[in-house]
């Protein structure tokens, strides 16, 4: 799916002046909107362009992610004194920030369409034709993108307002609920959508699965495993067994690609039977990585910039864990031909870290492959959720469970890159709780799971495995090196916008 048509109704366009309205704006017929099945997909399809903008999981969404997991610095021409490194980059992310607000912005643009789509679509409980059982899929699909941006918001900010109506001048303004009731309703939105949406083996090209929604919902049963107790409507070990009976039902119905590198290629990545659920980009909306993750002379257009460096000490854990490992070259760079000057660009671990320019390795997933390029946006898609990541997810589970099953998963995904599991798998489930979160760094990193992966287990856990390791990494060199905060309040949620302070009446901070 590449060439998409997308009807936006003027009854989700409200949500973007909400504020300013004045009296109630005249609605198009919700009948006529989504009367036929033809229609209701072009009204979904308005749904998922909100994913695809530009302050989403086009651009802005990776700079936010990326700096709030701890994994990242940007490169910029002030260096560690740039506006992100001294704030999102350094753990101390502004209310007023571009990336805080235009991600808040369009989860809940993205939300507002779901909740149009949500009101106007009614399930059809026995679908006996094509067309109903289409028609239940798009609903589904409302249901699943309105509990996965909810998702990225609960765990994000913590408590947000709660809008599962379409907007209108009544519900403009809405408080915060608490993140036990967003939880709540992101299992309710999950569980719909899984008995709604096509299952894997029918799911319409560039559009999710039934499956995608067990996943989601294993993601929310982990996140709840070692949650606050506040959050908490079970024990622990039920959590990780309602975890597992969600991850497995997704098991087998995918399958690893042969060549990991191959995720990331310019025309080999998309749609592949590893990919779950992937952001699908097209010439109407192009994705703006390139730009972010490739840096200037890259490309004969000279129009991208590379505002993203890794870390070093995530590479060097990376490196001398799995020495030989194949991702190592399919996520960093080091060494690149600046094809407008002609000559070679080399940073570390090439060179020495002699300057800020050249001490920190580059990611290479989203890095512009194409050297011919003269824009600075392309049609390759971002791939959200993939099997491997489920493998992991279910040795993760497996191990708090001790079923047995636990290294089964990692050395499914090990094998692909011909890698024998590291050690501390062998040494008990301490040592495997360890040894696995490290892994979803291998195989994950710059893929936007970081940010929730690592504070998943909480504030001592965050500190403990990011925070200090990078603080007081060997390599640190102050010169280079943002100082990470370790201020519990700022590091595990975001603040909410300074625009939504402003512009809704019931949030004061």
């Amino acid at each position: 799916m590449k060439k998409i048509t997308i009807i936006l109704t003027v009854f989700t366009a409200v949500f973007l002046t909400a504020c300013s309205l004045e009296e109630n704006p005249p609605f198009l017929s919700r009948d006529n909107v989504f009367g036929n099945l033809s229609n209701a997909r072009n009204g979904l399809d308005g749904v998922y362009t909100a994913l695809r903008n530009w302050n989403n999981l086009a651009y802005q969404g990776h700079v936010l992610l990326d700096g709030y997991s701890g994994l990242f610095t940007e490169r910029n021409n002030k260096g560690i004194n740039s506006q992100n490194n001294k704030t999102l980059y350094a753990l101390k992310p502004q209310a007023n920030s571009k990336e805080v607000e235009g991600f808040w912005r369009y989860h809940y643009t993205a939300i507002a369409r779901a909740n149009d789509v949500i009101a106007s679509v009614a399930p059809v409980e026995n679908p006996a034709t094509g067309d109903e059982r289409g028609m239940n899929d798009v609903l589904g699909q409302a249901y699943f993108i309105r509990a996965f941006e909810y998702f990225d918001l609960v765990r994000l900010w913590g408590d947000v307002p709660l809008r599962l109506e379409p907007m209108n001048t009544n519900n403009i303004h809405k408080p915060k609920s608490p993140a036990r009731d967003i939880y709540a309703q992101i299992i309710e939105d999950a569980n719909k959508a899984k008995g709604l949406m096509y299952a894997h083996a029918d799911q319409r090209l560039g559009y999710p699965g039934s499956e995608a929604a067990n996943m989601l919902l294993a993601k929310v049963y982990m996140t709840l495993a070692t949650a606050d107790p506040s959050l908490q409507d079970h024990s622990e070990a039920e959590y990780w067994q309602m975890a597992y009976d969600e991850a497995i039902q997704v098991y087998g119905k995918y399958t690893l690609v042969p060549d990991y590198a191959s995720l990331w290629g310019e025309s080999s990545g998309d749609n592949t039977p590893e990919n779950i659920f992937e952001i699908q980009f097209n010439d109407v909306a192009g994705s703006g990585l390139p730009r972010l993750y490739t840096p200037r002379g890259a490309t004969k257009g000279n129009n991208t910039w590379g505002r993203v460096f890794v870390n070093v000490e995530v590479y060097n854990d990376h490196v001398a864990t799995y020495p030989g490992d194949p991702r190592i070259a399919a996520t960093y760079i080091s060494s690149y031909m600046n094809v407008v000057q002609n000559k070679v660009v080399e940073t570390y671990p090439i060179t020495n870290r002699t300057k800020f320019y050249n001490a920190f390795p580059w990611p290479y997933k989203y890095w512009e492959k194409n050297i011919n390029l003269m824009g600075n946006t392309d049609l390759k898609n971002f791939i959200v959720y993939r099997y491997a990541d489920l493998l992991l997810m279910l040795a993760e589970i497996s191990n708090e469970l001790q079923n047995g099953e636990q290294m089964q998963y990692v050395e499914e995904v090990l094998d692909r890159v011909g890698l024998t599991p590291q050690a501390e798998y062998s040494n008990g489930q301490d040592a495997f709780r360890e040894a696995i979160m490290k892994e979803y760094r291998y195989e994950l990193l710059n893929e936007l799971q970081a940010a929730f992966n690592e504070k998943r287990r909480g504030y001592e856990w965050f500190k403990s495995h990011v925070i200090d390791v990078h603080n007081n990494a060997p390599t640190f060199n102050s010169k280079y090196d943002v100082v990470q905060s370790d201020d519990p309040e700022k590091v595990m949620y975001l603040p909410i916008p300074s625009s939504e302070i402003n512009t809704n009446q019931e949030i004061n901070n």
